[in-house]
């Protein structure tokens, strides 16, 4: 309930108000909020000659509303007094519920039915009122598997399973309790169970097995409950143009890679049943998808579909989605100078999920290009991805003086990316890529003095682009160019000192600068170490984030900011970081939660964070495979570093701390581009490393997925909800 100031003002005597209205005088503070806004919106336009004659109307009513005296005035005062005090009584009132207090009540109520506060990492728990208000509802469920699952997905953000390994022991059956499922030995005529073994899907029986599931080695016994996280996740690729090895043979990756396709995990907005095989972000088998392909080619429940194929005619404006009775699913492994398994009937097409291979039906026409819909596996938001890169864009405010800048689009108003650069020469602006197409182009950039030229590809999108000469970048005076959301394959980005360049920022951001330039088949580097990269005039602050890039090359007198970042020369004995082919010290470097793969020769080390220094000079060609040229600016904290190394003071840097070598050594997954697990440590790595960084996590560029801390938080669960008795263990699925 609230109150006015003129509903109290009308309780007065009359002789009173009129006394009053004869002193009047115009106050915004006697109307209401909605009142003085839409004042304010009025006066605006009637100020601008744009308003109407019912905004004026509009505006003079308000405007007699707003006529208060000195007694109606201080009866304002207290009608706001009043109104404030009501707005507390009413949310005192939400503070009692989970799903209406605010957001400083929601530890509090936590406290009352003994919630334990967890690290905020995952979207999901950054803040804990969802967790709070289902608490009830765990502890009515408390020990069941399908709560320990729930809890796996929410408190981690990762995919999860659970298992109860005792269900899968071999046993003496019971007469009153008959297991069929039960087998001793498994029947070699059902082929799913034996695609599964080995998984968490795995409903193969076993012998019991004594050691402890806690330390990750022992599995199948009776106390024995498994949890199961996906790190990886499928990342979406839609309406991507199929590259072609020639008129029969494309691939699904646009560089041409062969790459697994992955499942696209159905959400679970319920957990009445424990996952399946299509509710986790796993590798695609064939025989899996030949059996499944309905499930995974056709959208079920309005899920959309994990992979699918479009055919786009020439002179047509939207593809043409192909049946799934034309789709069949083969080995398209290499057979001497060709595919194995090319179709020989018209019309149908033939996928190969392990490899990412598509053949097409001998009756194509050659004008005819094909669209893919598929999921590749990746670790994080990481580079360039059809991800969620809203929160990072955030254009420069204009200024009061200067028009908005200009937003072109490609492919929309524009078909090339180079008419639309051409088209902001003069002004700078914004041009956005509105698809996930491959753009095979000669680019060149050039922004005005003081002018900013935004290249970036609309949110949920990720264009390739396949360089055919250099993307040169210059500018004039106070200069700046941002790159956002793209993928870079072909030829380095070059900013030349011709004389006149003096730009003075180049930002690249959520982008994948191809390490090597382009990518055998096998997604080995074609120009292994070659430069991503190359500033050859000084002035130009170089600013990477989210990104994955080659070799840098960059004039010592510039400077070099990279976050998040995988810096890859595609070798650790090549060079990472260095200027020209003389390899003399390039800009100076501040790295925080990056992974560098190569040696770096800097001017200076400002600052390095949280960072794997990963670098060998095996043939001792540099006295040192991590230089610094002033020993006395910076400092390395939190790092791995090579022992050899001259660089700034160090701070708690590995192998240095550790107790013993072997507890710092650096395993990764895959230190190849295109491969799933790409920049990755492994678990095999050591102790110390894993947990070397300052927040207790692993350094690098996946630092900012606080892996130990989802860990965690699944532990400090999982002695709460787990059943006395039972041991759990945490098996990392990918």
């Amino acid at each position: 309930m609230s109150v006015s100031t003129h509903d109290i003002a009308a309780l007065l005597p009359a002789v009173l108000r009129v006394r009053d209205a004869a002193l009047g005088e115009f106050s915004l503070g006697v109307l209401d909020a909605d009142d003085r806004a839409e004042y304010i919106r009025l006066k605006s336009a009637i100020d601008k000659g744009v308003a109407t004659k019912k905004d004026q109307d509009d505006w003079w009513q308000l405007r007699e509303k707003g006529m208060a005296g000195p007694l109606v005035s201080a009866i304002a005062l207290f009608a706001g007094q009043l109104a404030a005090l009501a707005e507390n009584i009413e949310q005192l009132y939400d503070d009692q519920f989970i799903e209406t207090c605010a957001g400083w009540a929601v530890p509090y109520i936590g406290d009352l039915i003994g919630y334990r506060v967890l690290h905020g990492v995952a979207p999901k728990i950054a803040s804990p009122r969802a967790e709070v208000a289902h608490t009830i509802g765990y502890r009515r469920r408390k020990g069941t598997v399908a709560v320990l699952e729930q809890l796996a997905r929410d408190v981690t953000g990762w995919n999860a399973t659970a298992v109860e390994f005792f269900q899968h022991l071999i046993v003496t059956q019971y007469l009153n309790h008959l297991r069929p499922f039960c087998a001793a030995t498994p029947d070699l005529r059902q082929w799913e169970p034996l695609e599964r073994i080995g998984s968490a899907f795995d409903t193969v029986m076993r012998t019991p097995d004594v050691r402890r599931i806690a330390s990750g080695r022992g599995r199948f016994n009776i106390p024995n409950v498994g949890l199961f996280l996906w790190s990886l996740d499928a990342y979406t690729l839609s309406h991507s143009p199929a590259v072609a090895e020639d008129a029969r043979r494309l691939r699904f990756h646009p560089l041409g890679i062969d790459q697994p396709l992955y499942t696209r995990p159905r959400p679970r907005d319920d957990f009445d049943g424990l996952s399946t095989p299509f509710d986790v972000p796993e590798p695609i088998s064939r025989r899996v998808l030949n059996a499944r392909l309905r499930d995974y080619y056709d959208s079920v429940n309005d899920q959309e579909p994990s992979l699918h194929l479009y055919e786009l005619k020439a002179g047509d404006a939207l593809p043409d989605a192909v049946d799934i009775s034309r789709i069949h699913i083969c080995n398209l492994s290499d057979s001497g100078a060709t595919w194995a398994h090319l179709p020989t009937t018209n019309a149908q097409y033939a996928i190969d999920p392990v490899l990412g291979r598509i053949a097409t039906p001998p009756d194509l026409p050659a004008t005819t290009r094909v669209l893919v819909d598929f999921c590749y596996g990746f670790g994080a938001d990481l580079g360039g991805g059809e991800y969620d890169r809203s929160a990072d864009v955030i254009d420069d405010p204009p200024d009061d003086d200067a028009p908005p800048p200009v937003h072109l689009s490609v492919p929309g108003e524009f078909a090339h990316i180079q008419d639309a650069l051409d088209k902001l020469q003069a002004t700078g602006g914004v041009i956005e890529i509105g698809d996930s197409g491959r753009y095979e182009e000669t680019l060149s950039i050039s922004v005005p003095a003081k002018g900013k030229l935004v290249l970036r590809a609309v949110d949920r999108h990720r264009p390739t682009l396949v360089l055919k000469g250099d993307l040169t970048v210059s500018g004039a005076a106070e200069s700046k160019v941002e790159l956002h959301g793209l993928l870079i394959a072909g030829h380095p980005i070059v900013a030349r000192n011709d004389g006149g360049n003096a730009l003075e920022a180049l930002t690249i951001a959520h982008c994948t600068l191809v390490p090597g330039l382009t990518l055998q088949p096998d997604a080995a580097p074609v120009s292994a170490g070659a430069a991503s990269v190359v500033v050859g005039v000084g002035g130009v602050n170089v600013t990477l984030a989210r990104s994955i890039v080659g070799r840098l090359d960059v004039d010592a007198q510039s400077l070099v900011c990279a976050t998040d970042t995988i810096i890859d020369a595609t070798a650790p004995e090549r060079v990472a970081y260095a200027v020209g082919v003389d390899e003399t010290a390039g800009a100076p470097l501040r790295l925080e939660r990056c992974t560098v793969i190569g040696k770096v020769h800097a001017r200076s080390l400002p600052l390095v964070s949280n960072t794997i220094l990963l670098a060998r000079d095996p043939e001792a060609l540099w006295h040192a495979p991590v230089i610094a040229e002033r020993l006395q600016e910076g400092c390395v904290r939190f790092s791995y570093v090579p022992p050899a190394a001259r660089v700034p003071m160090r701070y708690r840097c590995l192998p240095e701390i550790a107790p013993s070598a072997a507890l710092a050594v650096p395993n990764f997954t895959s230190l190849r581009y295109g491969t799933p697990g790409y920049g990755q440590l492994a678990a095999s790595s050591g102790a110390w490393l894993l947990q070397g960084a300052d927040d207790e996590c692993q350094p690098g560029a996946f630092n900012f997925l606080s892996g130990m801390q989802r860990e965690t938080n699944l532990r400090v669960r999982l002695a709460e909800y787990l059943r006395i008795g039972l041991e759990a263990g945490i098996f990392y699925e990918n």
